[in-house]
């Protein structure tokens, strides 16, 4: 693991640094109190206390949302990413002593696609992708040669050092302002993605897929109040033309895959005339720590 990435992480049982191990052929990260935790031959490493509530995305997920992001149909969500990340970082150097490499990290980060795009625009950045899938962290140990994977749950504590991380990226994931709030440079930014109301909807009406939740951007912010202050929000669409297993892939990345029957969106699918035309719209949000 980059030693820059290594000096910020902390033990998820006592909060100690951590440091590389190794007996033989086997990897490890261990604390002075002597609690180990395995590095994956995979690349990433499993730091969460205790048994996961949850294994996360399933590797058909991961796989169909690897092939989506690949082609590229969310590009503009990345490079809207990228572009709000560069800014946050210059915030920092301005208003703070920065004289150190940039921590970007990635809470529920999936591939690390995201993760990857924004330490693409970085060149100085180190990046962290935490995630509870197995499968996912996979993919998000390779996504950039400047990023390592975690296994860790964003409800409980983080295994970071406080104050720890320039920029926090939040992608269609679960959002922990507490813990947020701890591990964020006080001039840190936290970049949250979450769908706007008309994200899908050709797709929604016509798959009979999860609706996104009108009231989900007050819930947001109401989530992250009390320890975050918004200091922007902006709205970013895109007009896709899919084919029709590529709608299918689509449907299988997000949850809709755990709500869908495989039968009933077949034969919808079939009824959808090509290219299906579809609408992608997201909210890019951006606080700081109060």
């Amino acid at each position: 693991m980059d030693p820059r990435i290594l000096d910020r992480l902390r033990c998820p049982v006592c909060g100690e640094p951590l440091a590389e191990a190794t007996a033989g052929t086997a990897r490890a990260l261990r604390c002075p109190r002597g609690h180990s935790f395995d590095v994956a031959r995979q690349g990433y490493v499993n730091l969460f206390a205790g048994r996961a509530p949850h294994s996360g995305d399933s590797a058909e997920m991961v796989a169909a949302r690897t092939d989506f992001l690949a082609a590229g149909h969310y590009d503009p969500v990345s490079d809207a990413l990228a572009a709000a990340a560069t800014q946050a970082v210059q915030h920092l150097r301005d208003v703070s002593s920065l004289d150190a490499y940039p921590l970007v990290v990635d809470a529920g980060a999936g591939t690390g696609r995201y993760l990857g795009a924004v330490l693409a625009a970085l060149p100085d950045a180190v990046g962290l992708a935490l995630d509870v899938s197995k499968p996912a962290l996979r993919r998000a140990a390779r996504a950039h040669p400047r990023a390592a994977a975690a296994v860790a749950d964003t409800w409980q504590r983080l295994p970071l050092a406080d104050g720890s991380t320039a920029v926090l990226l939040n992608v269609f994931a679960p959002r922990n302002g507490a813990e947020f709030h701890r591990v964020l440079d006080p001039a840190g930014t936290l970049l949250v993605v979450t769908p706007a109301a008309d994200h899908l909807t050709e797709l929604v009406d016509a798959l009979d897929l999860l609706r996104v939740d009108p009231d989900k951007a007050d819930r947001v912010v109401a989530s992250l109040g009390g320890h975050f202050t918004p200091v922007s929000s902006t709205v970013h669409r895109a007009e896709l033309a899919l084919t029709r297993p590529e709608v299918a892939t689509l449907v299988g990345m997000g949850p809709s895959a755990w709500h869908t029957n495989p039968t009933a969106l077949a034969e919808r699918l079939a009824a959808l005339p090509e290219p299906v035309r579809v609408r992608v719209a997201v909210r890019l949000d951006a606080y700081r720590r109060r």
